[in-house]
């Protein structure tokens, strides 16, 4: 058999952390709070098990299962504070019996003490990784590159991950998941028209737009809210990161940059900063539907779909499938943004 044939899965290295196919539910009572006819469903990545759930662990498949076939004892990665990839990489390796070491950066402005000890900080600390604080001055990159030099020379053999896993091994799990999503979409009427997705490091929308391109599907399908860059900068690199994530699948394949489609208009005053959009949309789905999203990533996307079915974006019997990435353990660290919204 042509091994393009066989499963993305099976073509590459890869540890299982999750049980798939991710469940797609409809928002009902969301649909009848917004008094829409556009049918609104969600992909719920946030259900996966290990360590408390989220996107990061498709990336962490393909990731760990690179590491383990380089014979790698010590998973290194870097993310700020609150980094739900940080969190889960400490789990998943916690999982494998790897050691974990987590270089995090203060790139929020924000000290408070639920910020800086609870949310992700604090399981970071359960899942047992070590972890190094950086000021927001600091490279992450250069710390852990020097890092990874020490770790060599005491004999060990890490594998290092930069900032949310994004890299073109990292994308497969996206990649896969769009193959997943292609056959769960057959039970939805007349498929879905939008498929709505965070944008931080870029890695979800690419692994969805190579594995829809591979498909033979059409990337602009997918959308995405930037939470991390301005919208431009956002839609090259996910097009870049696209690009080289489909040379892994299929070299013959390519992936026009129009097709990838980013909005900035939920960024705010920036990363992991609040907005009253993303504080309204967090509460209207969870009174509504009792879920809960995250407020750096899902909770500001959410807003922008909010804002496009109340602005009439879309049309009466579309489907609009909305991939809520996780990332709940976050909430706690912003406890006192929602209480003073409140």
């Amino acid at each position: 058999m042509n091994s393009q044939n066989l499963p993305i899965s099976e073509r590459f290295s890869h540890k299982k952390l999750f049980n798939s196919p991710t469940p797609i539910q409809r928002l009902n009572r969301l649909e009848r709070e917004l008094e829409t006819n556009v049918r609104l469903y969600v992909k719920r990545d946030d259900l996966m098990g290990l360590g408390g759930g989220g996107n990061k662990l498709r990336k962490l498949e393909f990731l760990l299962g690179d590491a383990i076939s380089q014979g790698s004892d010590t998973f290194i990665t870097v993310g700020g504070l609150q980094s739900n990839h940080c969190r889960l990489s400490a789990a998943a390796a916690a999982h494998i019996g790897m050691t974990c070491e987590l270089v995090l950066t203060q790139v929020v402005p924000r000290s408070d003490e639920a910020y800086r000890r609870n949310g992700n900080m604090l399981l970071n600390e359960i899942f047992g990784a070590k972890i190094h604080l950086l000021s927001g001055t600091e490279s992450a990159v250069e710390f852990a590159t020097d890092r990874v030099k020490v770790l060599k020379s005491e004999g060990r053999r890490p594998y290092l991950v930069g900032s949310g896993g994004s890299y073109p091994v990292g994308c497969l799990g996206y990649a896969d998941c769009a193959v997943e999503l292609m056959k769960q979409q057959q039970e939805i009427e007349g498929g879905f028209t939008q498929i709505i997705v965070p944008n931080g490091s870029s890695g979800t929308h690419a692994g969805l737009a190579a594995g829809f391109a591979l498909l033979g599907m059409n990337p602009a399908m997918i959308s995405s809210y930037s939470v991390l860059n301005p919208a431009k900068e956002a839609q090259l690199s996910t097009h870049e990161l696209a690009k080289a994530t489909l040379a892994l699948l299929d070299p013959t394949k390519s992936i026009d940059p129009d097709a990838i489609h980013v909005r900035g208009d939920q960024l705010g005053d920036g990363y992991g900063l609040p907005t009253s959009a993303m504080l309204n949309a967090v509460r209207t789905i969870a009174r509504t539907e009792g879920l809960l999203l995250d407020p750096v990533y899902s909770g500001k996307a959410f807003a922008g779909l909010l804002a496009a079915v109340r602005g009439g974006a879309y049309k009466a019997g579309e489907a609009i499938l909305f991939l809520m990435t996780g990332g709940v353990p976050g909430l706690f660290a912003y406890q006192p943004a929602f209480e003073q919204a409140s």
